[in-house]
């Protein structure tokens, strides 16, 4: 199974699956958008193999384009990994301190974010599509995780998964306005005068989101593979029937 690993430590795994045409609905992680929902359990039991651990080690979330977080504790283990009516209701974004769990995040053109925390034992999965990067999701989570769990944001490391490019990711006046009314996304717009569209690139929108609370630059990392021109990238701009992508991350006890 294609699978990119960003990290992969002794006590600390994260990563991204990736399109394959060899695997279960081309290795599609996702209960929402499948054709056969044993299939994706399936895929899902493969990477656990993978990784060592076992499916029920997963928790997933119901993702609404929301800035809504939750924290994991040990008893959440195993929501959402093998059916979607147990998973975290209403949340884009999970962070757990407990080992052991692998938090998952769904993309197919949106931008998975995975941080983890060191010093604190602290991991975390964010999803932020356009939505939530308007909803300011990934700053709002790490201000949480500030001034809640008191952590220090510069223990923390950022790792922005692959997402839609800024060539592909072509938007109308109105998204374009919900972007500038963040007051520092600009320099990550530009307008096309040929189709009348603006691009914007997302990825660069929600790094800035980690610097603005305070993660120093260079612990982000960004895969900039293109979920939309690369042939292992699962896109909903391309295909409305798209799979999805699971980011995960986890620490090992």
């Amino acid at each position: 199974m294609k699978t990119k690993l960003y990290v992969n430590s002794a006590n600390l795994t994260a990563g991204l699956t990736m399109k394959d045409a060899a695997e279960f609905e081309h290795n599609n992680m996702a209960l929402h958008a499948c054709d056969d929902l044993s299939l994706i359990v399936e895929n899902r039991r493969k990477l656990a193999d993978f990784l060592g651990f076992t499916v029920t080690d997963f928790v997933c979330a119901n993702q609404t384009h929301s800035a809504n977080f939750y924290r994991i504790e040990s008893a959440d283990k195993g929501r959402g990994s093998t059916d979607i009516e147990h998973a975290v209701a209403d949340t884009d974004a999970l962070y757990t301190f407990e080992p052991n769990i692998v938090l998952s995040t769904f993309a197919a053109d949106c931008v998975p974010v995975l941080l983890y925390n060191e010093k604190k034992g602290l991991i975390g999965a964010v999803h932020s599509g356009w939505q939530g990067t308007v909803k300011e999701i990934t700053f709002k989570l790490f201000e949480r995780l500030k001034n809640e769990e008191k952590c220090n944001p510069e223990d923390f490391h950022v790792q922005i998964g692959a997402a839609l490019s800024q060539e592909k990711f072509e938007v109308d006046e109105d998204v374009y306005l919900k972007f500038r009314a963040l007051g520092y996304a600009d320099d990550f717009m530009y307008f096309n005068e040929g189709t009348g569209k603006f691009h914007i690139d997302n990825q660069l929108t929600v790094k800035k989101q980690c610097e603005l609370a305070g993660i120093p630059s260079g612990h982000i990392s960004i895969d900039r593979t293109c979920t939309y021109m690369n042939p292992y990238g699962f896109s909903y701009r391309e295909d409305r029937k798209a799979g999805r992508h699971m980011g995960f991350i986890v620490r090992r006890a």
